[in-house]
């Protein structure tokens, strides 16, 4: 039976250098910022933000200098994620590309690729997407059956994808597709595309969420022509590539910050009006947070390390989602006032937005069925 495995890691000296640095950035850049727009964080959409941060080398920090990135270490890094989610920072143009999609061209693209796409990444100018999910696929992704077909000199896409975060707005997606269908193996039949979202055929339609956002949508394709060159490395290899990408979206602290914005404005309205409920209750979600952080820093540890903390990260997305989905709750049974969207108090506001947006935290990086499926196989229960 496997262990999992959550050493201690100690931020180095440098780390705490860059927190000093960030948080001063933070500081003037988002002093206008209201707290519902805080609260949005890792939604929050902002072009020019991320030319600012890419100017100042927080997008690709861990990359090779040849590919446009810093060659920072993955505890650097880290601490540039926690500050923004804290600051409530509008980094979603950039945080899929930073995040998942950049590392994964830098471990499976070709050297085109590479060099096409990272520099532009690190920068802060491209925004991507994510072709995963599909409207009768589920949280299946092997079942899925939009497909890629050969030509002679290409490959011609057609299916739709859904749930594609700020796919309206992309400059490329990363998608998945099958290329080949046998019963015996849905794994191996399919493939992932570096796909420009300017090409003919693809049209993203938003989905509007209960909060009244549109960065989710489905995107539907129809012959759409892409060339050789599209495809990241082999044909069927997309199984794998997924499975390592996942790994990246499910190891930082988004996974367990998502709320945040809600539990600094409870303990400033508790502090007004101080109770021994109210304590109690703060010092247990401190608590928990503590214990959620130490778990997200040791698998940024493991990162440095160059270690997969594929199976820790599954661990920590699946308490972090259910920490962070109970905050809003717990927020409104300690205070006395109503979610208001639009004319409440500071706080009210950002009660709604996140009470409305809590549901989605356990569908997105992976249900919390099929990560609690990944943890039983980890532990040899299935």
């Amino acid at each position: 039976m496997n262990a999992f495995r959550f050493d201690i890691c100690q931020l180095t000296p440098e780390a705490e250098t860059v927190r000093q640095e960030v948080r001063a950035f933070f500081a003037e850049e988002l002093r206008h910022l209201t707290p519902v727009q805080r609260a949005a964080s890792w939604d929050g959409f902002d072009r020019e933000f991320s030319l600012k941060m890419g100017k100042m080398g927080w997008i690709g920090m861990t990359w090779p200098r040849q590919y446009g990135g810093h060659e920072r270490s993955a505890l650097e890094r880290y601490v540039v994620l926690e500050e923004a989610l804290i600051a409530g920072a509008p980094v979603s143009a950039h945080w899929i590309a930073d995040r998942q999609s950049g590392p994964l061209l830098l471990r499976f693209g070709s050297e085109q690729q590479r060099r096409k796409i990272l520099p532009g990444i690190a920068r802060g100018e491209l925004v991507f997407c994510i072709g995963m999910s599909e409207p009768d696929s589920g949280s299946d992704l092997a079942s899925l059956r939009s497909s890629a077909k050969r030509t002679d000199d290409g490959w011609i896409l057609n299916g739709a994808k859904v749930w594609t975060t700020n796919a309206g707005e992309a400059d490329f997606m990363i998608g998945l597709f099958r290329t080949a269908t046998d019963p015996d193996n849905r794994h191996g039949g399919l493939s992932q595309f570096l796909i420009d979202m300017n090409t003919p055929g693809i049209t993203a339609n938003p989905i509007v969420d209960l909060p009244g956002r549109e960065h989710f949508n489905e995107v539907v394709f129809e012959d759409v022509h892409l060339s050789d060159d599209c495809l990241i490395g082999g044909i069927g290899e997309g199984w794998d590539q997924v499975t390592a990408e996942l790994a990246y979206e499910r190891s930082g602290p988004e996974r367990y910050l998502s709320s945040f914005q809600i539990l600094s404005a409870l303990v400033d309205v508790l502090k007004e009006h101080p109770s021994e409920r109210g304590a109690i209750v703060i010092g247990e979600l401190m608590a928990r947070l503590a214990t959620l952080r130490t778990m997200s820093l040791s698998l940024a540890g493991m990162l440095e390390k160059g270690q997969n903390p594929g199976l820790e990260a599954t661990v920590v997305k699946d308490l972090g989602t259910g920490f962070e989905q109970t905050l809003p709750a717990i927020a409104q049974s300690l205070i006395d006032l109503e979610p208001d969207p639009t004319g409440g108090s500071d706080i009210q506001q950002v009660l709604a937005l996140l009470i409305q947006a809590a549901p989605s935290f356990s569908l997105r990086g992976g249900t919390r069925e099929i990560l609690r499926g990944i943890i039983a196989r980890g532990l040899g229960l299935r």
